[in-house]
């Protein structure tokens, strides 16, 4: 995880908390090597517009600013190379970066929002739910 977190984690979200939230997580997806590829070859040189929609999308999720529009449904469901590694690695660095940041209560919110997301991803890729990968990594 990158060196950004601070020791001391937010009892509540906040604008800034998101955008920090979601600039640091994606700076280790950056650099993971199983999480790296897929996204390189789905976002290119777009990183601060792909920046951009997640901090709208975490900011609808967890501040209800409706900043956010899409189908992150049908958007995951076009990459290609998708494998249940990426969901397990995916869900990881969320659950780190989230319990850096927030207080415990903030972080499991943020998890279990993310982790909803990834298992309905998960059964659209591979056709049934996970089977505890995806939840083991979150925890």
């Amino acid at each position: 995880m990158s060196e950004t977190a601070s020791p001391a984690r937010l009892h509540q979200p906040d604008a800034d908390s998101i955008h920090r939230l979601v600039h640091d997580f994606y700076a280790d997806v950056r650099a993971d090597p199983v999480l790296a590829p897929v996204f390189d070859a789905a976002i290119g040189d777009h990183w601060e517009s792909h920046l951009g929609r997640m901090v709208d999308f975490w900011s609808t999720v967890a501040l209800g600013t409706h900043s956010f529009r899409g189908n992150v449904f049908a958007k995951h469901m076009a990459l290609d190379g998708v494998t249940p590694a990426h969901f397990t690695a995916w869900t990881r660095l969320w659950a780190e970066h989230t319990h850096a940041l927030f207080e415990p209560g903030v972080a499991r919110e943020l998890q279990a929002v993310a982790l909803g997301i990834a298992r309905n991803l998960f059964r659209g890729y591979f056709g049934h739910w996970p089977m505890g990968e995806i939840a083991q990594a979150a925890q």
